[in-house]
Formats: C-alpha cells, sequence, structure tokens
C-alpha cells in the first residue's frame, strides 16, 4: 500500500513540474536560510556552557551612586575587595576569581608580540573555569606568581615544535615569567576569551582590598544547590553595614549577581570583558528564522490549494471508487512528505554552500560542526515533521474534503473556499516581505546616521597606537618626532580611546559645594594636546599649557596643582555656567586645581547612552598614542610612523589602528543584525514572488477561455493584463496597509536603545510599498501578457 502511495505521489510530481519546482525551490531556500539562522542562534545561545560548573558560576556586577548623581551606574568591573572578603565572610560561596586585562608585549628569543588577551587571574581561575588542559596542571598552573598558563596556538607562534612547558618569556622587556601550562585554544563561544594567563598576585592592587577604584572582573563559584538571589542580598546587606555611614549621606554600592550564562546576552553593565551580544537580537532573528520557515510553507499550502482544482476530478473519480478519506488524507501527506524531504536535503546543499559566506557575514566561525551531532539529527528530523504536516496538512484535509458528485459534475470553483485562503495567504506574504522591507531601510538608515553623526570629535584620520601603559616621560621624544614627518598633523596620548572612556572618578570637592559634596563622574588622563588632535571645541577658558604637564610628573603631591577641563555637561552638573566653571577649584579623587576650560560636549561612549560629565586632566601615564594624518599618502606616513616607533621603542610591536574603524566596532552587534536582516529580506520576497509567480500561472490557466472571448471581443493587451494582475496587485497593496504600522511601531522601539537617533519618515513606506507592488506587478504580468499574447482560437477550442 505504501509503495503504490509513494509511486502515485512520484507521478504527480513529475506531471506537475512547474508546481513541483516551485514548491521545492521556495522549501528549499527556506530551510536553508532556517538552518542558516538556527546555527548562528545556536552558537550565541551556547556561550559558557562549556564549563563544567557553568550553573554556579555568577560574575559580580558593580553598581554605584555618589549623593549628588541623578543616576546610578553599573559595570562589569569591580574593585579589589569583593571576591576576598565575600569568600571570606559567606559559606554559600565556595570560590573566587578575579580577572584583570594585562595588555603588554611579551618577548621569546627574537619573536616579539603585543600580547592583546593577555589576563592576569586569581589561583582558582583553572578549577573554577573548563579550559581544557594539553600540558600541565589546572590545580596548581597559576600557584607560583611567576607562572603564566598559555593556549596551544599561543605556544605555537612562540615556540614552533618545541615543548612550552618551563619556557620563560620576558614581559614589558622587564619581568619573566615560566609557562607552567598549555590549554586548549579558547572556544569562540567562551565570553572569557584569553591567549595567556598569568597570576593576579603580580600586581600592586592585588597586595589590598579596596572597596572602591574598579578594575577587575570578579566571579565566584557558589555551593550546589545556594539560591544566587539570597546570596545577592546578604552581600549587599554587608556592604551597606559596612558603610552605613556613607549610605546615610547618600553614597551607596552594591552588587549584582549575573549568572555566567546569561552574561553575554543579557547583561547591562558596561565595560565587558568581551565584545558581547544582545538578547534583543536573539529574538529578532529567532523570528525571522521562523518567519522565513512559515513563507515557505506558506507557498506550499498555497500551490497546492490552487492546485486543486485541477485535482478536483481526480479526487471525485477515486471516491467513486471506493477511497477512504483517510486514505487520500494518507497519499497527500505522502506527496508533502516527498516534496520536504527533497526540500531538507536541497536545504542542507544550499546551507553548506552558504556556511562560508555566512561566517564572514555575522563575524562568527559557522557550520554544520556547531552542532552536536545527535541534535542536528533531531532537529532535522524534527524540521521534516513540522514542515511535512505543517505545509501538508491543511492540503490534504481540504483536498480529501471534496464531494465527488460536485466534482465529477464540475462545480468545485464555485463550492470551493480556497480562493479566500489563497488570498489571505499571499497577503501574509506580502505583509512579512514588506515588514522586512520597511525594517531593513531604517536600521540601515540608523546605522548610517551613527556613522556620520558629528559626536565632537574629529576621528578620521586618527592612528591609535595602543601601548599598554607607559609615561609621558616615555612617549614625548616619539610624538615630537612624529609631528615632523609629512603627512602628521598633530600627535597626542590619552589612557583610554577617546570614543570609548572607562574611567569612574568622583568629583568630591567643589568651590561653593558642601564638604560631603560628591558627584560622579567620567575622566580622562591626557596628554596636553588632546584637544587640538581630535579637534574638540572650546567654548571658554584655555586649553592645557606646558606648565600644567610638568606639574603632573611631580612626585611631591604638595607641590601639583591640577588643571582640568570639563565638558558642558559636568558644568550643568555641578550648577555652573560655562563662563562661571573656568577658574573655579575642584577635587577629583585626591586632585585638587582649577578649571582651565569648558569643551563642547562630545560622545566619549556609545551612542545607545547620553553624554555625561567628563573631566580631562594631564598625567603622567597613558594607554593610547593618537596621531592626526592628513590623510594623504597614508601608506608613506604609516611607514615614517612604523620607522620611528621602531626607533623609540624597540620592546614594543608596532600595532595600530584608525579611531574611525573603532568607533563604528562599538556598532557591530547592530551592523551584524541589520546585515542579516537585509540579506533575508531579499530571500523574503523572493519565496513571496515565486509563490506569487505560481499563482499566476494556475490563475492564467483557469482563465485562459476568458481571456480568448475578451481578445475576440476586441480587448487589447494593456487591459487583459490590468484584469488579470489586477487582483494580485489588490492584495500586495492591502498587505503595504498592514504591514507599515506594524513596521513602524517595531522600528520605534527598536530606535529606542539609541540616544541620538533618527525620526521614521514616511518615504520609507511609501517607497517599500511602492517596490513591492513593482515586484509583485513585473511576477504577474510575465504570466499575464502570456495569456493575453496566446492564440484566442486555441484558448476557445480548450475545454476545462
Amino acid at each position: 500500500m505504501i509503495k503504490n502511495y509513494i509511486k502515485t505521489a512520484w507521478r504527480n510530481l513529475v506531471i506537475n513540474k512547474v508546481t513541483s519546482l516551485i514548491s521545492i525551490a521556495g522549501l528549499a531556500v527556506g530551510i536553508g536560510c532556517f538552518i542558516l539562522l538556527a546555527t548562528y542562534l545556536l552558537n550565541e545561545l551556547r556561550y559558557d556552557r562549556f564549563h563544567v560548573n557553568a550553573s554556579r558560576i555568577v560574575r559580580v556586577a558593580y553598581n554605584y551612586k555618589s549623593s549628588d548623581d541623578a543616576e546610578a551606574k553599573t559595570t562589569s568591573v569591580t574593585p579589589t575587595a569583593p571576591v576576598p572578603v565575600f569568600k571570606q565572610q559567606l559559606q554559600e560561596i565556595e570560590d573566587g576569581v578575579r580577572i584583570y586585562w594585562y595588555n603588554n608585549p611579551v618577548q621569546y628569543q627574537d619573536k616579539l608580540f603585543n600580547e592583546k588577551r593577555f589576563l592576569l587571574a586569581d589561583e582558582p581561575f583553572f578549577k573554577i573555569f573548563s579550559f581544557k588542559f594539553l600540558k600541565g596542571n589546572a590545580a596548581t598552573a597559576l600557584k607560583d606568581p611567576s607562572a603564566v598558563v598559555i593556549t596551544a596556538s599561543t605556544a605555537k607562534k612562540y615556540f614552533g615544535n618545541e615543548d612550552a612547558m618551563g619556557k620563560v618569556l620576558k614581559v614589558n622587556n622587564k619581568q619573566n615569567m615560566m609557562v607552567s601550562g598549555v590549554v586548549e585554544d579558547v572556544p569562540e563561544y567562551s565570553q572569557i576569551k584569553f591567549d595567556m594567563v598569568g597570576s593576579y598576585a603580580i600586581t600592586e592592587h592585588s597586595k589590598t582590598r579596596r572597596w572602591d577604584s574598579a578594575n577587575d572582573y570578579s566571579y565566584l563559584l557558589l555551593k550546589p544547590g545556594v539560591n544566587m538571589v539570597s546570596v545577592e542580598q546578604k552581600m549587599n546587606n554587608y556592604v551597606a553595614e559596612m558603610f552605613k555611614d556613607d549610605f546615610r549621606q547618600g553614597h551607596k554600592m552594591w552588587f549584582k549577581l549575573e549568572p555566567l550564562t546569561d552574561v553575554h546576552l543579557k547583561s547591562e553593565a558596561t565595560y565587558p570583558l568581551t565584545p558581547s551580544g544582545n538578547i534583543k537580537y536573539i529574538y529578532i532573528l529567532g523570528a525571522v528564522a521562523v518567519i522565513l520557515l512559515l513563507l515557505a510553507c506558506v507557498n506550499f499550502l498555497n500551490l497546492v490549494t490552487a492546485k486543486a482544482i485541477e485535482r478536483g476530478h481526480e479526487i471525485g473519480v477515486r471516491k467513486v471508487m471506493g477511497a477512504a478519506r483517510t486514505q487520500l488524507f494518507t497519499q497527500f501527506i505522502i506527496e508533502s512528505a516527498m516534496i520536504t524531504l527533497v526540500s531538507l536535503l536541497g536545504g542542507l546543499f544550499l546551507a553548506d554552500l552558504s556556511f562560508k559566506w555566512f561566517s564572514d557575514f555575522s563575524g562568527q566561525h559557522l557550520g554544520f560542526q556547531t552542532w552536536n551531532t545527535s541534535w542536528l539529527i533531531m532537529a532535522l528530523l524534527g524540521l521534516f515533521i513540522t514542515v511535512t504536516f505543517l505545509a501538508g496538512t491543511y492540503p490534504s484535509l481540504y483536498l480529501s474534503a471534496f464531494n465527488p458528485i460536485v466534482t465529477l459534475k464540475g462545480k468545485l470553483t464555485n463550492t470551493s473556499g480556497g480562493r479566500a485562503l489563497r488570498r489571505s495567504l499571499v497577503i501574509f506574504q506580502f505583509v512579512v516581505s514588506v515588514f522586512f522591507m520597511i525594517c531593513t531601510v531604517i536600521a540601515g538608515s540608523q546605522l548610517r546616521y551613527i556613522q556620520h553623526l558629528n559626536i565632537g570629535i574629529d576621528r578620521s584620520q586618527v592612528m591609535v597606537i595602543d601601548i599598554g601603559g607607559k609615561s609621558l616621560k616615555d612617549i614625548k621624544s616619539f610624538n615630537n618626532e612624529v609631528t615632523r614627518l609629512p603627512g602628521v598633523l598633530s600627535a597626542s596620548a590619552s589612557y583610554d580611546s577617546p570614543v570609548d572612556v572607562h574611567g569612574g572618578y568622583s568629583i568630591n570637592k567643589a568651590d561653593g559645594k558642601n564638604s560631603d559634596y560628591n558627584l560622579s563622574v567620567t575622566a580622562l588622563p591626557v596628554e596636553r594636546s588632546f584637544l587640538k588632535t581630535l579637534g574638540i571645541k572650546l567654548v571658554q577658558g584655555n586649553d592645557f599649557t606646558d606648565a600644567d604637564e610638568q606639574r603632573s610628573t611631580l612626585t611631591d603631591e604638595n607641590q601639583r596643582s591640577y588643571g582640568f577641563i570639563i565638558n558642558e555637561k559636568a558644568a550643568q552638573a555641578l550648577g555652573w555656567k560655562a563662563e562661571e566653571a573656568v577658574g573655579k577649584h575642584i577635587g577629583l579623587n585626591g586632585r585638587t586645581g582649577e578649571v582651565r576650560g569648558v569643551v563642547q560636549n562630545f560622545n566619549f561612549a556609545s551612542l545607545h547612552q547620553e553624554i555625561t560629565p567628563i573631566v580631562m586632566f594631564t598625567e603622567d601615564y597613558f594607554g593610547k598614542i593618537l596621531i592626526k594624518t592628513s590623510g594623504n599618502n597614508t601608506a608613506q606616513t604609516i611607514s615614517a610612523v612604523k620607522e620611528k616607533w621602531a626607533a623609540f621603542n624597540p620592546a614594543t610591536p608596532f600595532e595600530y589602528h584608525f579611531l574611525d574603524q573603532e568607533f563604528d566596532d562599538m556598532y557591530k552587534a547592530e551592523q551584524r543584525t541589520g546585515s542579516i536582516l537585509t540579506a533575508f529580506t531579499f530571500v523574503t520576497v523572493f519565496i513571496s514572488c515565486l509563490g506569487l509567480f505560481g499563482l499566476a500561472v494556475f490563475s492564467t490557466r483557469q482563465r485562459l477561455k476568458e481571456v480568448g472571448v475578451r481578445k475576440v471581443l476586441g480587448a487589447s493587451v494593456f487591459s487583459i493584463v490590468k484584469l488579470v494582475s489586477g487582483d494580485f496587485l489588490k492584495l500586495v497593496i492591502i498587505s503595504v496597509i498592514i504591514a507599515s504600522p506594524i513596521a513602524w511601531y517595531a522600528m520605534h522601539r527598536w530606535l529606542q536603545d539609541f540616544a541620538y537617533k533618527i525620526s521614521i519618515q514616511i518615504w520609507v513606506f511609501i517607497a517599500a510599498g511602492a517596490v513591492a507592488i513593482l515586484i509583485a506587478f513585473i511576477t504577474v504580468s510575465v504570466q499575464s501578457l502570456k495569456a493575453a499574447l496566446a492564440n484566442p482560437v486555441k484558448s476557445l477550442r480548450s475545454s476545462d
């Protein structure tokens, strides 16, 4: 019996080549795209789940608010005290580890590299996290303060095929560290990424337990069965009791525990250890994946119900000959299963071909290897069953329910409700297509707006050299030499990147303020040419001077009197007008001095955030060199800068990037999602048009005699094309009307995540609607034009 069903199903597929090809092509594309997106989502959702203790590891986020702050700040870095103190005070905590980012040059013999993924961690690091050791012992790898654990690729980079164990690396041209272990390369789906891990004990701040000056990433391992919320409450109760006097004055801090497996996608803390994802974009792309699969199934559903009229006589004859409804249902389900199977194989083939492109597109290394084999088999089996019944159940019930008397009399057209269903499905397909078109245009406009927004910093042609941490003396002569080079306009330095400043400070003294005044601000140590190099506009007062810079190098704190430059937002927060602020005295984390000038507000952090108060001051320690170039003969300028660098800093490799690229990289999650959305918008339009084309074929076939009569009576080709295409275009117009408000609402909500955003323009909806109508018209008119140009004599001779 099953064999006969399969033979009959195959015969019907071969006879109806157009229907079969359109159904298979639409389903294959939909399934292929679903697999691509599902693989991407799986990779995002599996972050950090490979650790044996993943369910018990939490990250500590740090919240603080001074008495004069408008809002609290949340950051992923903490002071040094929480981990050792809470390990000691709370029995629910089994262990803990602090991680410190340690960007430094590392040398072995003649090999010298700038290690940007160099971490320092407490001894329990490899006990808490399950990074697989190839050599060495996880329990003792960081016991010696001079020990360092490296990844397999790092070992290969420095030592080739030699055994890395026991080899000595020179760090920052002054500290020897011995390799005590080699681990497998860190998985891409790890939030903690490193090439080297040294002992946290070598840092000066490891020797103290401070509750301010946050620089560490802190993780706790909770004991089995412990309630995370309860631990968090006890931690905050302890802090509140310890600093109750400060709390009474309005200075507060508290901690939030984040499950390790939530950190990558759900954390709202600033300054993550590595670039993180966003759970909102996972929901968006998950919805896109499901919608694409639904569109493909809708295509199949639409074509089968349209074809039902032509199969009416077949079904009627079968029923008269004694076929039961269950037999007919089984027959049509098997046809659906065969199309789904071929489509699934085609989708797998398309996905496999597209993985390399999609990996480059999404910025992740994706493929079938991303899946666990058993998971993949179960997913494909589930996909096969789901698509078979999703696409095949209704048509099977619909076709098997035909009244044999009605179908044999040829009256099926007048009794069938399939036309209403097909109209609804066409509207659904184009609602989705128009929705994606509008969202893609608005998302692209927002990203372009961000890229070209005047943020108050001239970031074009600014070369950034990461120097890890060097004194003013070390970089001053280099900058002086560099500014003499052709193509270099100016040079300066700062501690953080000017578009991503991290420094959390407090203004605890200010003229006219009470003795308990405390305002949280961002602060940035800079070299005196900072404003000039980045084109930051002074609105009041003066720039830094040589005297400011010289005072910053004095060892006697009593002789130091700092010069500060603040932004307009800081002046406003202090209750001063810009012109009043100049000459006022303030205290910043123990530094005292006067305000030299006030600059125009500029964006020094993500555009997701409003501009906040910032204070700049000259200092003797920097992490970045900033070189403003003219943009002419850039390659030659870079080469000349490299030569100067080699002469002044032979122990540090020359590595650079441009500030505008760093700025763009801050919005990778948005750019990636926007790019994926754009690509799959084309896919939704393709699938929708494929279904529309198939329906147009059936529609014109059903109306051939009517078209023939009209032509004999003198109807023009244009009027016939208009007649046949008109019904479909009405459906597309309805789709535009439905999709537009839905798209407006969705994008309005998305734009709320940005402090600086575009306004949604009406032309976007008009343009998307016009494009959808044009595409639909071209798709349908191919068939309607063919019918209009056909010989009417042949049409009138044919029978239904």
